[in-house]
């Protein structure tokens, strides 16, 4: 079967591959869609960042190369011999994160983590194998396409889940990708009154409006976008989200929240950025990092999705195939900002 296999920096191939053999434990899962993710493109261009090389994955055992596709969602085409809560036909939703499970849950997620399809072979091929417990139930009728965003999706109701935003607050977003949109909604649904996002790219922007922002900062546009944002929020942000990556925005971030507030670190930074610790005392932030979901609150993003309560699928910009991956899928992330989540379809080969 062909698969997007990772072999090294600018270095992503649709090559033929084998399924690997399927474990007592695990279901072969027939992928219908894969999402494209901003740490695919990190690998990309600067990876490895999460793929291990020089040594196996500790969790996983295995290394480069690496079958890609961590967001994806199928129906299960065969089971394990130790398999009894899934079956032949029934459709799924993925949660990647591979952990040692050996903390409680709330935890768990940074107890040696490991992700499908950056630590072992991944959903970006017609066929992958998992393991029963990284799988979610989906009803026969929920959208697939749907589905492959549930991710993303838990990445941000994680990161909202790391403060104590409540009713009435305001929120400030750096960076209007796919994340930071999601976290737009996510802000929304819990409650905050005012949700301010920042992006340099007005197409983004306006998907974030539609999505969950009540404002928007084009930094393209503004000299001073503290200033604007203090013009929205006089008396600053209760959480800020850094979903950029970059050194200025990280600032920006610490600068427009309030005292005691919470500055939220989501991005995967591509290089070491600087912490000046004094500044950081003197506005009296606290700093959170959160890079993945707990499998509480996985299960609790798949509820929120199949209810409605989360709309994932006006993300969704493109629909691929996996012979296009590059020019089609990673290229435009990287080039074109009104390309938010670009879907790989699985279920057309040619």
């Amino acid at each position: 079967m062909k698969a997007a296999v990772w072999h090294g920096t600018k270095d992503i191939r649709i090559e033929e591959v084998n399924l690997k053999p399927l474990a007592s434990d695990e279901v072969t899962i027939k992928v219908a869609y894969a999402g494209i993710c901003g740490s695919d493109l990190h690998e990309y261009q600067e990876g490895p960042v999460l793929i291990p090389t020089t040594f196996p994955d500790p969790l996983t055992n295995e290394a480069a190369p690496i079958v890609l596709g961590h967001e994806f969602s199928g129906v299960v085409e065969a089971v394990g011999t130790d398999v009894y809560d899934f079956q032949v036909g029934d459709h799924v939703a993925v949660n990647p994160a591979i952990t040692k499970r050996e903390s409680p849950d709330d935890v768990d997620v940074y107890d040696g983590y490991s992700f499908i399809g950056l630590s072992n072979d991944g959903g970006l091929a017609p066929y992958v194998n998992v393991s029963v417990q990284n799988l979610y139930h989906l009803p026969q009728n929920f959208s697939l396409k749907s589905a492959a965003v549930m991710e993303p999706a838990a990445v941000a109701v994680q990161a909202v889940k790391e403060t104590d935003l409540s009713f009435g607050q305001t929120v400030v977003i750096f960076g209007a990708g796919p994340i930071g949109v999601l976290l737009a909604e996510v802000a929304r649904a819990a409650g905050a009154s005012r949700i301010v996002v920042v992006d340099l790219a007005e197409v983004r922007l306006q998907k974030a409006l539609e999505i969950g922002a009540t404002d928007t900062v084009n930094a393209s546009q503004v000299v001073d976008v503290e200033q604007k944002i203090a013009q929205i929020l006089p008396d600053g942000a209760d959480v800020s989200f850094e979903v950029a990556g970059v050194q200025e925005t990280f600032d920006q971030a610490v600068a427009v929240t309030k005292p005691r507030g919470f500055v939220v670190v989501v991005s995967i930074f591509p290089q070491p950025i600087r912490l000046d610790i004094r500044k950081l005392m003197n506005a009296g932030v606290r700093i959170v990092t959160s890079i993945a979901y707990s499998r509480q609150t996985f299960q609790q993003t798949v509820d929120l999705v199949i209810s409605g309560q989360l709309k994932v699928e006006p993300l969704i910009t493109s629909e691929i195939r996996l012979a296009d991956f590059l020019k089609k899928g990673l290229l435009p992330l990287i080039g074109d900002p009104s390309e938010e989540k670009i879907l790989v379809n699985l279920t057309k080969s040619k």
